[in-house]
């Protein structure tokens, strides 16, 4: 593991995650918190990289309640969307049920691409289109929502990347082959390839492997 310039230990972070998992976003939103608590002593590096919850999901948006009352079941789903909207409320989020959902391939393409262009982006990327799809009810396979999500964190080339629905499709394959083939869940976090977490787990989980990983 190394220091940084400042002489703090590094923490590197490799998280596999999908935009539509609310899962995820509980645990990034979780993990934020721990980083944010313990910046005084350690650097981070976080790098994100795809799973899909859903692979067939279709490109075009359909109704959440449409498209997951019909994969669990009316009475499962009534209750998953009970446990996550009390969930978001004690994060400070209302959880959004009404928008549309769908094939999660351009989120992944955008976020594998940021990464090139440093990974406080890509990290900041992953947050916003969370944000975009959990609480504000936008669709991440609406090219606009993605393209304004890319322009606020500064992702610079993004309109010509979604404009070609092949480019960057080998490299997330490439990600999901080396990071994601040999799990089966998400959010799943490692600290410096060390200790892994899964799950939307409490900061307090993360500060402990922070601590244990150096």
């Amino acid at each position: 593991m190394a220091d940084s310039s400042n002489g703090k230990k590094v923490i590197e972070i490799d998280v596999r995650s999908d935009t539509v998992c609310p899962w995820c976003f509980v645990g990034k939103t979780n993990l934020d918190k721990a980083i944010e608590q313990s910046k005084d002593s350690f650097d981070f590096k976080v790098r994100w990289h795809p799973y899909f919850l859903n692979p067939s999901a279709p490109k075009e948006g359909v109704k959440k309640s449409d498209f997951f009352g019909q994969r669990f079941g009316a009475a499962q789903f009534d209750q998953m969307q009970s446990r996550m909207s009390q969930i978001f409320k004690g994060l400070g989020y209302d959880y959004d049920t009404a928008g549309l959902t769908g094939n999660s391939l351009d989120c992944h393409r955008l976020l594998t691409y940021a990464a090139k262009q440093g990974y406080e982006k890509q990290h900041a990327l992953a947050g916003e289109l969370f944000i975009n799809y959990h609480v504000e009810g936008k669709y991440i396979g609406d090219k606009q929502v993605l393209l304004d999500a890319a322009n606020k964190v500064g992702i610079e080339g993004a309109e010509e990347l979604l404009n070609d629905p092949d480019k960057g499709v080998a490299e997330v394959n490439e990600e999901l082959e080396k990071y994601s083939s040999r799990i089966s869940g998400v959010p799943h976090f490692t600290i410096n390839g060390k200790f892994e977490i899964s799950g939307g787990q409490p900061p307090e989980v993360f500060q402990r492997a922070f601590k244990a990983a150096v």
